[in-house]
């Protein structure tokens, strides 16, 4: 069997053999980019994005992704001004980022404008701030982007697809060191990890090298429905800046009250790993 929608199921089997099938209702966007197909269809999770016929988003489960890679690491910043998307070309990441109002300027290096366009008419409710004036659209490679960029960004947040296609350059040394370069004083990266439980050996290859690059490399998961496995891992890295070491009180109070998973007592709970992700960091 192969992914995608096959006989009014959309199904995706992982690496690990098994997976996640939701029943698809009409296809209102399908085409294929320079780099990935891009395909967006109605069912009862609402609207779904796949790239490649991989799972991106749906709607009704969006906000599991896009609050956990935007909040942990924009809370743990005292200040955070300038802030870099790379992929993320869905728009939810930036959603959730503008709701902190010390936020100035938004860069979201994207290498598709397929996605970005189709996501701006067909789902709205996730790509809703790509229009705000302080948000900075770039259709390009982030791996070219970031290669020049020194002490530009509080908080880069590496939205990125699997570590295969389009996306398989940003999971290198030299993508990371470079991401590094062009933190500020006090920055933070946060990369989304893949699944704890069905890509193990990824992981381990993408910890490896962000220990490398980071002298403070954690992890911190937490459950998405419609992902392979139900369950997430995100890098939280920096130069300076240990997890935990700081939550805006003030933000944390006004943002947990736009948010259906995110608060500080769920934040705080994170970072508390399960042996076999131990074992495998």
């Amino acid at each position: 069997m192969i992914n995608g929608i096959e006989n009014g199921y959309y199904h995706e089997i992982n690496p690990a053999g098994f997976g996640v099938a939701i029943k698809a209702g009409k296809v209102l966007f399908s085409d294929k980019s320079e780099f990935q197909k891009v395909e967006i269809f109605e069912s009862e999770l609402g609207r779904v994005l796949t790239l490649d016929d991989l799972m991106m988003t749906t709607e009704k489960d969006e906000y599991h992704y896009h609050e956990m890679i935007a909040h942990i690491p924009m809370m743990n910043h005292k200040n955070p001004k300038s802030v870099l998307v790379i992929g993320g070309g869905d728009g939810g990441t930036v959603r959730e980022v503008l709701k902190h109002d010390t936020v100035e300027r938004v860069v979201l290096c994207e290498i598709d404008g397929m996605v970005i366009d189709a996501c701006k008419k067909y789902l709205p409710t996730i790509a809703c701030e790509l229009d705000n004036p302080k948000v900075e659209i770039l259709v390009q490679d982030a791996i070219e982007y970031i290669k020049d960029k020194k002490s530009e960004f509080d908080i880069v947040l590496i939205d990125s697809t699997d570590p295969m296609g389009p996306g398989e350059g940003l999971f290198t040394e030299e993508f990371y060191t470079n991401v590094k370069n062009s933190l500020k004083e006090g920055g933070i990266v946060v990369a989304q990890s893949e699944s704890p439980f069905v890509n193990k050996e990824e992981i381990k290859k993408m910890y490896n090298l962000l220990k490398k690059v980071f002298p403070i490399c954690s992890t911190y998961t937490s459950n998405i429905p419609t992902y392979p496995g139900g369950y997430w891992a995100w890098a939280f890295c920096s130069q300076s800046v240990e997890p935990l070491s700081y939550i805006d009180e003030r933000r944390c109070r006004e943002i947990t009250k736009t948010c259906k998973i995110y608060n500080k007592e769920y934040h705080l709970a994170r970072f508390a790993l399960p042996n076999y992700l131990k074992e495998i960091l």
